[in-house]
């Protein structure tokens, strides 16, 4: 659910400090997408999902990038379960994240 080499390579890019920095911007940046996801609209929803995907990535949310990227490379998926199927497995991972975090990074 969470490449943890992706976390450890994140945090030596851009030091201690500044991980958390940027972990609380990328929960909240997923958070305010996920609130704002447009099922209705196609083209908007695989936008959504390419960003949601990209932000997944840089931080090691490997499950959450997994179903966005079949998301916004399958258009005949239903958005609408999508969309709740993305917002579970973002609560997944971030509790994960946040219940390994530091026996992880301390490895």
């Amino acid at each position: 659910m969470i490449d943890w080499n992706r976390v450890r390579e994140l945090r030596d890019e851009i030091g201690g400090a500044d991980f958390d920095e940027v972990v609380d911007l990328f929960l909240a940046e997923v958070d305010n997408a996920i609130g704002g996801l447009q099922p209705e609209d196609t083209d908007a929803f695989r936008d959504q999902m390419h960003f949601l995907k990209g932000s997944a990535l840089n931080l090691g949310f490997a499950a959450l990038a997994s179903l966005c990227a079949d998301a916004e490379c399958r258009p005949d998926t239903d958005p609408g379960r999508v969309a709740a199927q993305v917002a579970t497995v973002f609560a997944e991972s971030r509790s994960l994240f946040f219940a390994d975090l530091a026996n992880r990074l301390a490895a």
